[in-house]
Order: C-alpha cells, then sequence, then structure tokens
C-alpha cells in the first residue's frame, strides 16, 4: 500500500464510515507484508483493526480480546434507569472477522517488546511486527481502604459494563422506597468524566417513576467535575430535593468500606446507604502496566503523531491507558485509534508521519430526552498534545428543551454510528 499517504487515509476512513464501512475494502494496493497485533476489541481497539485491515488487506490483523462479546458502557446508565437493554449493547465480532480480522477471544498476559511476541491466558503466543494496546482501564484495588475485587461483587463498580450493570441495576430495584444510594467519585483522570453524575440523573429518574421517597449522595473526591453546572441545574429541574453532591474539601472523600454493614468513611463522616457504588480509582489496563508500558502515574506515556509507547518502541497505545490531556472517553478512544492507524501505515512503507489533530465529545443524559455535550479539539505543538484555545466547549445553559431533545437524539445517533463503525 505504498501509495497511501495520510491525506488519502483520512479521506478513505471518512468515506468508509458515510457507507458504514460495509462491503470490500476500495483500496487494494500492494503492500510489504506486516503482522500487527491489536489487544482489545473496544472503542479503540476494534477500530484500529478494522481500518488497518480496510486499509491494506495485506496487512495481517489479529485481534485478542478476552470477552467472546463486547458490552458498552457509553449508554449503560440508562439501564440504571430502567430505560435501557442490556442486548442493545452487546456486539459481536463476525463485522471484523468478515473483512479478514482474525479475532481471538482469549486473554492477554504478556507482551515482550523486545522480541515482539505476545502471549495469552489460553497458552498462545502471537510474533508481531506491531503493536496496538487498547485495554481500557483497571482499578486501583485498595485505593479505598476494604475496597478489592471480591467486595465489588457485593458493592458494585459498573464501570466496566455488563454482569456489573447489571447487579447494580438489580440493587437499585430491589431497594426500598425511602432508601439512600451512594455513589463514589474518584479523582482525575479516570473514564468517562461525566460517568458517574449521569448515573445519579438516570437513577434519579428510576427513582422519581418508582421509589420517589428515595436519595442519591454523591461522595466526590474532587471539588469540581465535568459539566457540572449543566447537571446541577438539571438535577434540580428534574429531580429536586433528590441528588445531593459532596465535593472532596467538603469531606465527600471515601477513605474506607465496610462491605458487610455497607457504610462508608470519609475522613470526618459514616455513611451508610441501602446501595453503594464505588467508582475506585483507574490506571492503564492490566497487559500495557505488565508490559512496562505505565509510567510511575499509572497512565501509559506515548509519542502523540504515533500513539507509539515512549518506553519501548515499536508498541503503540490508545484509549483509556494513554497519558494525554484528553478525556478518557470513547470518542476519545475512537480519534487515537485512527491517527495511530495512519502512522503506522506511513512508518511500515516508508512514509513521513503526518501531523495530526484529534477530537473528542461527551454527550450525557439528564432523562431520556434531555441531554448536553461538551466537545474538545487537541493538536500537535511541540511534541506535545494540547488542547485548541477557545475550541469544543459546552452545551448552553439556556438552551430551550427542544435544544436538549435534539442532544439527546444525537447522543444515541453517535452511538449507533460510532458501533457501526466499529463492528459492522
Amino acid at each position: 500500500m505504498s501509495s497511501m499517504n495520510r491525506r488519502d487515509f483520512i479521506q478513505f476512513a471518512g468515506a468508509a464510515s458515510a457507507l458504514g464501512m460495509m462491503g470490500a475494502p476500495a483500496i487494494l494496493h500492494a503492500a510489504p507484508r506486516a503482522r500487527v497485533v491489536v489487544v482489545g476489541a473496544g472503542y479503540g481497539g476494534a477500530i484500529a483493526a478494522r481500518y488497518l485491515r480496510m486499509a491494506d488487506p495485506a496487512i495481517e490483523v489479529t485481534l485478542v480480546e478476552q470477552n467472546p462479546k463486547y458490552v458498552s458502557c457509553p449508554l449503560s446508565n440508562e439501564i440504571l434507569g430502567g430505560e435501557g437493554h442490556i442486548e442493545h449493547l452487546t456486539f459481536d465480532y463476525k463485522g471484523l472477522a468478515a473483512i479478514g480480522v482474525k479475532i481471538v477471544i482469549d486473554t492477554a498476559t504478556g507482551l515482550d517488546p523486545v522480541r515482539k511476541r505476545l502471549t495469552t491466558k489460553g497458552g498462545r503466543t502471537f510474533d508481531f511486527d506491531r503493536a496496538i494496546l487498547s485495554p481500557g482501564i483497571q482499578f486501583n484495588w485498595g485505593a479505598i481502604e476494604g475496597y478489592d475485587e471480591a467486595a465489588s461483587q457485593i458493592i458494585p463498580h459498573a464501570y466496566k459494563a455488563g454482569p456489573q450493570t447489571l447487579l447494580l441495576r438489580k440493587q437499585v430495584e430491589a431497594m426500598r422506597d425511602g432508601g439512600t444510594v451512594i455513589i463514589t467519585a474518584p479523582e482525575d483522570p479516570f473514564r468517562c468524566p461525566p460517568g458517574p453524575y449521569e448515573r445519579a440523573a438516570m437513577i434519579a429518574h428510576y427513582f422519581k417513576k418508582h421509589k420517589p421517597r428515595s436519595k442519591i449522595l454523591i461522595l466526590d473526591s474532587k471539588d469540581t467535575f465535568s459539566k457540572q453546572a449543566l447537571f446541577k441545574q438539571g438535577w434540580e429541574r428534574f429531580y429536586p430535593g433528590m441528588i445531593s453532591w459532596v465535593s472532596g474539601s467538603d469531606d465527600g472523600d471515601v477513605r474506607r468500606v465496610d462491605v458487610k454493614n455497607r457504610t462508608l468513611h470519609t475522613m470526618l463522616t459514616q455513611h451508610k446507604a441501602d446501595v453503594i457504588n464505588i467508582i475506585a480509582p483507574h490506571r492503564a489496563g492490566a497487559i500495557a502496566e505488565k508490559a512496562g508500558l505505565a509510567g510511575k502515574n499509572g497512565w501509559c506515556p506515548i509519542e502523540p503523531t504515533t500513539f507509539e509507547s515512549t518506553l519501548h518502541k515499536g508498541i503503540h497505545v490508545i484509549g483509556d491507558s494513554t497519558d494525554t490531556p484528553m478525556p478518557k472517553s470513547a470518542y476519545s478512544a475512537n480519534s487515537q485509534a485512527k491517527v495511530c492507524v495512519a502512522a503506522i501505515l506511513a512508518q511500515l512503507n516508508g512514509e513521513p508521519v503526518g501531523v495530526p489533530a484529534y477530537t473528542n465529545t461527551c454527550y450525557s443524559l439528564i432523562t431520556p430526552d434531555w441531554g448536553f455535550s461538551v466537545a474538545h479539539i487537541f493538536r500537535h505543538q511541540d511534541g506535545k498534545m494540547v488542547q485548541v484555545p477557545n475550541s469544543g466547549g459546552v452545551s448552553p445553559l439556556d438552551a430551550s428543551v427542544e435544544d436538549r431533545r435534539i442532544e439527546a437524539i444525537h447522543a444515541r445517533s453517535w452511538f449507533r454510528n460510532i458501533t457501526t463503525e466499529m463492528f459492522g
């Protein structure tokens, strides 16, 4: 595929998206044979695997994913509000397999960046020329005393969608009217910065219909959060007196959990609840950490024009595990995957790597028909990724009811489009 430069790739990517990426690849130029292993079939990894394979069928693309089906975190809060269904968030990999991506359902357990070899829990090994890791996040178990992976089976985090989402949903449904749900929110950075606050709204939406005397308390390690003014305005409009938020400086930082008694301890206060949702602090996914790709802060430093690790050459990291100023969101992972793929194609063909731009948009819902968003634009500058001044922005506080309804429609349209782009 020696004739495809970065501009050609971007045009191809846009055309493929417009067509829903159905049908055969449009570009079939000869290219040097290369093996690329992609770890993680989420919003970053699935896109990377698809675009590599479509851009150059001579590249052998192997996608290693531990789950037999992918369950989306975006829109999973609607399940907690009684409006969504887990089946609508669940996808298989048949569309990727149909274009020649080799699907391996297994857990990546080791990566040797020198020998360029990936090993799995099932005992398989995969040699590669390039690797793309999109492993999401893992939790800092123990950062909150008394909360570990075993405890999450009783007090769910529900920040990896699937069984955890259904467990929290079941607990909310079983709770008495007049009970209390506590949601804890960690320090930045963490996956989906608006997620805990949308979750509170969606649970309140359910309570308003079925358990109107119930309350939701958010205990936050931070003093501010994403789209704060919009969330607070929405809470007050639709759920007055139902949702309370306590900042870190007002003793909202949870230090210890008593799982048996469903009690949380901050520095000064003890909180007991009927249902507790602890969102523990995050760090880079396990395989990235095991491969020595994470820095001292727990995230993976990358070169922003290629997403190649600054610690190990030939290994690229995209999505939530990266150490960048971009929010850890599905949209960010999608944007990063495309930049990464364009860079790998250029590198394989001996062409210069272009100077990319990166985008992000995060939608949030207060009710199924009341949405708003925040958008960001980033660029490469002096060897770093920086946010473009005065770019993007958040939905206005004084938007009309119709504008809010349209943003809710846009949120679901975005979800349909991006998952179609991922899985076909």
